[in-house]
């Protein structure tokens, strides 16, 4: 999915599946890009404000903070808030516009927090330099310097992330720095990563990281072929969840062929290679019913190739 175009472009589901991956591990972007502030910040009494009260609160322009929270600051023992602003387009006004974000959050909670952090997570295809500050000064006088935190993650090196167990570090392992040649080790890193994942997240959370991720990895049909048997032959004991780490893998052989009905889309399947995997699935010791949920075949089609 492309992240470069003009604003009218930003599909919602990204926005949203974005939106949804800060809100769930905000604790963990924290400590993933800004582990100083982390140390500083007590998340136990961390909460989100609730969406409508933030609309308006850049007058005429009448939008919406992407998120906001209130959290504990541990050096000055009192709430803090924290704004985080996502970016996936150029816009030579951004900066102005965070700093009326931050205007407007500070004329609003200036008695009840001590301080506002705006935090702008730049996740553009391009890599830019991305201007953080905004400047008003006469000679001999500053009048104005604010500036706000930023992560580009474009310029983030992949390679840096892949022995992390951080569950942000996994979902926006695509979107970091890689050549074209290193595209399918940033897969499989990927996909090692998620499996590490399965030992202390729920199914609802592994869901939310696959959703991310899969908005930014191209799919390829036989390179993810070739990544999912080198899986297997390492993690053998890991098979059924493999299978159930790739999306497109169900697809081939089925939904293409569901127009034409099951047994022709059967049939297109085994063409392109799926019978070969089935059967090795199955002499490496996978049940038909493992296999058959996995790849959501029939079992009675599984079972004939046994």
């Amino acid at each position: 999915m492309s992240l470069n175009g003009e604003a009218t472009d930003i599909s919602i589901p990204h926005d949203e599946a974005f939106k949804k991956l800060l809100e769930t591990f905000f604790q963990e972007f924290i400590e993933l890009f800004f582990p100083e502030l982390n140390a500083m910040l007590d998340y136990s009494e961390t909460r989100f404000l609730m969406q409508e009260l933030l609309v308006d609160i850049v007058g005429e322009e009448a939008r919406e903070l992407d998120l906001l929270l209130e959290t504990r600051y541990k050096g000055l023992d009192g709430y803090i808030l924290i704004h985080l602003e996502p970016q996936s387009y150029k816009d030579h006004e951004f900066r102005q516009r965070m700093f009326i974000y931050f205007s407007r959050l500070f004329e609003r909670y200036r008695k009840d927090h001590k301080l506002i952090i705006p935090i702008a997570i730049f996740t553009s295809d391009e890599v830019r330099e991305e201007q953080d500050t905004l400047e008003m000064s006469i000679p001999e006088h500053n009048i104005l310097r604010f500036q706000f935190l930023k992560v580009e993650l474009r310029k983030q090196n992949w390679r840096r992330f892949i022995d992390s167990d951080n569950a942000v570090a996994a979902a926006l392992l695509a979107k970091m720095g890689y050549t074209t040649r290193e595209a399918r080790d940033v897969r499989r890193e990927f996909l090692r990563m998620f499996m590490k994942l399965r030992a202390r997240l729920d199914q609802g959370r592994l869901a939310l990281i696959m959703s991310v991720a899969d908005l930014y990895f191209k799919p390829d049909r036989a390179q993810d072929e070739e990544i999912l048997r080198e899986l297997i032959d390492h993690y053998p004991e890991e098979g059924e969840v493999i299978m159930e780490l790739m999306p497109a893998w169900k697809r081939w052989g089925y939904e293409e062929g569901i127009a034409e009905g099951m047994e022709k889309g059967m049939e297109k399947g085994m063409q392109k290679g799926q019978a070969e995997i089935i059967r090795k699935l199955l002499l490496n010791g996978f049940s038909p019913e493992a296999v058959s949920k996995a790849v959501e075949l029939p079992l009675d089609e599984i079972k004939k190739l046994m």
